[in-house]
């Protein structure tokens, strides 16, 4: 057990203070921008990242981990919101969706998690932290017509990511890239080793540095006029002119819709897709962790299903764990879930008390902090890693990439992981078959030896292995130390039999039940499914699972 478990929650606020600072500052306009791309209310993506903070973080096992609002799920909130007639309506298939999460959890459904390769999930990590860079390059130079926290190749505007990058070049903002250049140079010199041995910079952070210059520079910069930010360059949160105007900016589900039957399929889509990002990102968050370790998936489904359950009932949006908000927690040195729960209570005290403050500064600013979040998900050494594993681990690492790039989260690491299991089932197929006729000797039996797990897998590289069993020959199928043999090669191995009556080739068959072997027959073993081993002058070829 960690120390960090031993010691409680409360032991590294000294480290987990800061790092909720620099995460609250990144979510604040991740929230306002899915809140945006989902055609709903501004608010309600700050209701999201109050509840992922407070709550989810509060249930989770993950002690890094960060939930609210995720852009993965912005396109299917805007159609729901559409298609179900008002956001009151589809707040209630949200909360719908919290119900069919906590059943998950009890279901144990987390273990689906575990079966993405560390390819794909690597590949996700690097993946996000390209895009982070790609996305963020507009905002830094004043151009803001992507929302904040967009993940997506197609932009809402008709553009996608690439253009966006030519377009942005009509409309660069000196103000927004002398911020940006700035804050990029405060960020490199706080990574520098001799800062970190200074006490006071071990506690401010390089980005609470970076907001306050951002501020500073946008009340001087609207002060001479010239290089004045605009209001879009901005965070921009809803403002309540009195403490009941904050409150009355929560919205309450209608119940009276729970006869519709849209509401479920809704509820049944959101659960599902939440489900499959909290999963992955809670793969990814505990590779990131510097102390590995590793948190109880079904419990997260549970805490993420009560997490939807609250935001649907006050006017949220759905929530599922984040990467971004995630690897920015570690990276800022968080140690414990305290930093998410705290980076929640800041969210929910600052847009109460102080929305005004924040909505000086520049979005620039919080390019700045995410180029560097980008570019330690995506650091050129962790391409070399992958590229020396070889092509089985780095084409499903790429793939990743460059789906998640191109098209969205759940389509670049299904893209990945379809190439993955590629490799899988075509590893299985060419293992080499080392039976030479030429070399056969007439009379000596061919014995195939099966492994313990025999599966489907397997298939291809049995038929092929019979197919080419010479005529007037002897065969052993020894499946002694075979448990399991999936019906499907028992079918391709009845058949074989069935047709060797034709070529004049003799079956025997050895199971579990009868494991020895005639005395006279001599060992020529061929492998099957995994390799080669050569015992003097013969060749064995083994079937292993």
């Amino acid at each position: 057990m960690s120390s960090q478990n031993k010691n409680g929650i409360f032991s590294h606020l000294k480290s987990d203070i800061p790092a909720s600072i620099v995460v609250f500052l990144v979510a604040v306009p991740l929230c306002l921008g899915i809140a945006l791309a989902s055609g709903a209310p501004l608010f309600s993506g700050i209701i999201a990242g109050i509840v992922g903070g407070i709550v989810v973080g509060a249930f989770s096992g993950s002690q890094l981990g960060v939930s609210g609002p995720a852009a993965g799920l912005a396109v299917i909130v805007l159609t729901a919101i559409q298609d179900l007639g008002a956001f009151e309506i589809f707040l209630l298939a949200v909360f719908l969706s919290g119900i069919i999460q906590i059943a998950l959890g009890f279901a144990k459904a987390g273990i689906i998690g575990y079966y993405f390769p560390s390819s794909v999930i690597k590949g996700m990590l690097a993946g996000i932290g390209v895009i982070i860079i790609l996305k963020q390059i507009p905002h830094a130079v004043g151009y803001d017509k992507d929302y904040e926290g967009s993940l997506a190749f197609n932009n809402p505007d008709g553009h996608n990511t690439f253009s966006e990058l030519m377009y942005m070049m009509e409309a660069i903002t000196p103000g927004a890239v002398i911020i940006a250049v700035l804050s990029m140079a405060i960020l490199v010199l706080w990574e520098r080793p001799f800062m970190k041995k200074i006490s006071l910079f071990k506690i401010v952070q390089g980005p609470l540095v970076v907001v306050a210059l951002g501020i500073i520079l946008n009340l001087v910069f609207a002060s001479t006029g010239n290089l004045a930010l605009s209001t879009e360059q901005l965070v921009n949160i809803p403002v309540a002119e009195s403490l009941s105007g904050f409150f009355g900016q929560f919205t309450f589900p209608d119940f009276s819709q729970l006869t519709n039957p849209a509401i479920y399929m809704t509820a049944v889509t959101i659960a599902v897709v939440a489900s499959l990002e909290t999963l992955l990102c809670l793969e990814a968050t505990d590779k990131l962790d510097p102390h590995k370790r590793v948190t109880p998936a079904n419990q997260e489904l549970k805490a993420q299903g009560i997490g939807n359950m609250l935001s649907g009932l006050i006017g949220g949006l759905p929530v599922t764990q984040v990467i971004v908000r995630s690897s920015t927690n570690i990276q800022s040195g968080g140690q414990t879930k305290m930093s998410a729960i705290i980076h929640g209570m800041l969210l929910l005290g600052c847009a109460m008390a102080i929305p005004n403050i924040l909505n000086l500064i520049p979005l620039s600013s919080l390019a700045a902090i995410l180029f560097v979040v980008g570019y330690k998900l995506a650091k050129p050494v962790l391409f070399r890693q992958m590229y020396k594993l070889g092509w089985s681990h780095f084409v499903p690492f790429i793939v990743t990439i460059v789906g998640i790039v191109l098209t969205d989260l759940l389509m670049g690491i299904g893209l990945g992981l379809v190439v993955a299991i590629f490799f899988v089932l075509y590893n299985n197929y060419k293992r080499p078959y080392l039976f030479k006729e030429s070399e056969y000797k007439s009379g000596e039996p061919i014995r195939l030896e099966l492994a313990e797990d025999v599966t489907f897998l397997h298939k291809a590289n049995i038929l092929k292995t019979l197919s080419q069993i010479p005529d007037n020959s002897t065969v052993i199928i020894d499946a002694s130390r075979s448990i399991n043999i999936d019906q499907d090669v028992i079918e391709i191995i009845e058949d074989f039999k069935a047709s060797a009556q034709y070529r004049s080739i003799e079956v025997q068959s050895i199971s579990r039940k009868n494991p020895s072997l005639p005395d006279q027959v001599k060992q020529f073993q061929v492998a099957v499914l995994n390799g080669t081993q050569t015992n003097g002058k013969e060749d064995k070829m083994y079937a292993d699972a």
